[in-house]
This record gives C-alpha cells, sequence and structure tokens, in this order.
C-alpha cells in the first residue's frame, strides 16, 4: 500500500518562499506520478501540480506555473513543490498524491497524504 507523507508547511510572510516535500513508500515510486493539491478553509480542493513517474512531464493549474515548481528525487522517493512570492491567498493545507496515471489535469488520484498546513501572513 502507497504511503504518503507532507513536510515543510508553516508560517512565511507575503513573498515569502517555502518546499514542501513528500516522502512516499510502499511501491516503486518511479511507476506513479505525483501530484500536489491545495484546500484554503472553506473552499474546495484544488489542483496545483503533477509530474509524471521519471519527472519528464510536468503540468501546472494555470495560476501556479511561474511561483511554484514541482520535482522529483526517484533515488529517495521524495516529492517537492517549491513556492516562491508567497501570497496570504497561498494559505491552504497542502496535499500530495499518487497515482500511477499521470493525467495533465487531474481529478482523482488513488492515493493522498494527510495534509500540511502553509500560512502566509500579510
Amino acid at each position: 500500500q502507497v504511503q504518503l507523507v507532507e513536510s515543510g508547511g508553516g508560517l512565511v510572510q507575503t513573498g515569502g518562499s517555502l518546499r514542501l516535500s513528500c516522502a512516499f513508500s510502499g511501491r516503486t515510486f518511479s511507476n506513479y506520478a505525483m501530484a500536489w493539491f491545495r484546500q484554503a478553509p472553506g473552499k474546495e480542493r484544488e489542483f496545483v501540480a503533477i509530474i509524471s513517474g521519471l519527472g519528464l512531464m510536468t503540468s501546472y493549474a494555470k495560476s501556479m506555473k511561474g511561483p511554484f515548481a514541482i520535482s522529483r528525487d526517484n533515488a529517495k522517493n521524495m516529492a517537492f513543490l517549491q513556492m516562491n512570492s508567497l501570497k496570504p491567498e497561498d494559505t491552504a493545507v497542502y496535499y500530495c498524491a499518487a497515482d500511477s496515471q499521470f493525467q495533465p489535469t487531474p481529478t482523482a488520484l488513488a492515493y493522498w497524504g494527510q495534509g500540511t498546513q502553509v500560512t502566509v501572513s500579510s
């Protein structure tokens, strides 16, 4: 069974940066696309970015590309989300997710982490 554990969230000021990490275990990491979603208070969960198993393909939500960058290290079974130029509206719980299929605009993935809180102060 795939297990995902996020880390790296916290409190940051507007304009700051954070790097989220997602540790993967239970299966062969490179066989899974990895994605990041976020859910702000009172809002639906929204897609942020996804990367294919070998890291050759990425896809971002329109508003995320530029300030955010998804990456992975298959030797360490880790996925990352680098977030720059953070704004208060980026405040949310950020979730990593895994699926055997790469979908440019994923809606349902098979495995989810528990989430990590990111708070951006103004």
